[in-house]
């Protein structure tokens, strides 16, 4: 007799698997008990969860309302696992876990540009230097008429912008019409293209500022070029500010490098989760990229993770001013685990630390001043906060490790620009401040 596979499909590899899961129920009780002993945990599971588990699949696939293939099925029901978790354990298909990997890398493989919706068209806002756009003769203000030969008009305009995306050497074809011209095509090439992620300007003549939006796999060596590069510029700065504020963090240890970078000696953060590999600590080596300049970190409600990472490190050892609003209060680290499918998951799995202790975990970083930024001091501002989030991790303190207290100086509606004025006021910075050196990106 011949067995028809055909239509086999991954509710019967379901029904297998479930097969082999019941044959380990069957163990005796003393193996079950020595079993669960060396794994450290109890089972959870009965034959029967596991059989309600297929009869949910099976009506889902057969009775929802619109018809929907097993594959799909069966990657709702891994989301919703881990999701069910906390905020931040997530299933990476095996695009997203991919492009997980190039936003890491600090880069895109895309054509160079910026764009925007408008009035149903898509607008080039601006053009990264020497990127495929650049060369191929794009400008800012042109309107992308087609994509591939398919009109924009009349399509999501969000879908219709992924598409520019795309696998490095890829082509991509264009209808471009500018503000005053004649429409034209242009084939271009995908590139990866890295994103910036600091910038460069001076306040005041004196005082240097950086703007972070994010840590990728290089941040820490970019400042570290470009604070070697203001000293061979001759630049001296009274004190080195770096805007940390809508910084939702990234690589972890981009972080510990870049504190390690303004620091001497002591532990920077630790880690710890149920498995054995996440039971670390990372410290301080000697030397430091400005030893005697002061540092400010400006910090709002939407500064995460890696971030806060820093300004806890800096904060502890009294390296750096941290000033603005408490901070989001990310305190949980995140593995990137590959899957044999290509595909991979986030999983959380472990709480940091701060050198003195403290879990920022749903509670986050006290600023040593407080400051309303302006731009929400007045509109009640409703951006949420790790706390707020659907099961968000608990704080978990280390013995000792209660939180600093905070500032003492309020200081309300002031713009980047009038912050140094106003901490000059509060007397936390002084005209008498040591000098030192600082970098551009």
């Amino acid at each position: 007799m011949k067995i028809k596979t055909k239509n086999v499909g991954i509710f019967s590899i379901i029904l297998a698997s479930l097969a082999s899961i019941s044959m380990a129920f069957a163990q005796d009780d003393s193996e079950m008990a020595a079993t669960e002993h060396q794994a450290g945990q109890t089972a959870q599971l009965t034959l029967d969860d596991l059989r309600t588990f297929t009869d949910v699949f099976n009506q889902a696939r057969r009775n929802y309302v619109e018809e929907v293939d097993d594959k799909t099925l069966l990657d709702a029901a891994i989301r919703g696992m881990l999701q069910e978790l906390d905020p931040h354990s997530n299933y990476l298909p095996a695009k997203e876990y991919e492009e997980l990997n190039d936003v890491a890398r600090g880069r895109y493989s895309g054509i160079g540009i910026e764009v925007r919706a408008r009035d149903g068209k898509i607008v080039v806002n601006a053009i990264i230097n020497d990127s495929p756009a650049d060369q191929a003769g794009m400008n800012p203000g042109d309107v992308i008429t087609s994509i591939d030969g398919k009109s924009i008009k009349g399509r999501p305009l969000p879908e219709a912008m992924d598409e520019l995306l795309g696998q490095p050497d890829t082509g991509v074809v264009l209808t471009v019409m500018p503000p005053d011209g004649e429409e034209r095509e242009l084939t271009i090439i995908r590139q990866y293209i890295k994103v910036p992620t600091l910038s460069f300007r001076l306040l005041d003549d004196s005082f240097g500022y950086f703007k972070m939006t994010q840590f990728h796999r290089e941040s820490a060596l970019d400042l570290e070029q470009s604070l070697d590069s203001i000293k061979s510029d001759g630049i001296e700065l009274r004190a080195l500010i770096i805007d940390l504020r809508n910084n939702p963090g990234g690589v972890l240890k981009q972080a510990v490098a870049m504190a390690d970078g303004f620091l001497d000696e002591g532990v920077i953060v630790s880690t710890r989760g149920r498995n054995s590999t996440m039971q670390m600590e990372f410290t301080a080596h000697p030397g430091q990229w400005l030893p005697k300049t002061p540092v400010m970190l400006l910090v709002d409600r939407t500064t995460a993770s890696a971030s806060e990472v820093l300004a806890g490190a800096l904060q502890d050892h009294a390296r750096a001013l941290i000033v603005g609003e408490r901070t989001f209060g990310k305190g949980s680290v995140q593995s990137v685990l590959p899957l044999r499918n290509g595909a991979g998951i986030k999983l959380t799995t472990a709480r940091y630390y701060t050198p003195s202790g403290r879990s920022i975990q749903a509670e986050g970083i006290q600023p040593d001043v407080v400051v309303v930024w302006e731009e929400f001091a007045d509109t009640g501002d409703s951006r949420l906060r790790e706390a707020d989030l659907e099961r968000h991790l608990s704080k978990e303190t280390e013995p000792g490790g209660d939180a600093l207290a905070g500032t003492q100086a309020i200081l309300e509606d002031f713009p980047l620009e009038e912050v140094l004025g106003a901490l000059r006021e509060a007397g936390i910075i002084t005209d008498e401040s040591d000098t030192g050196e600082s970098e551009t990106s």
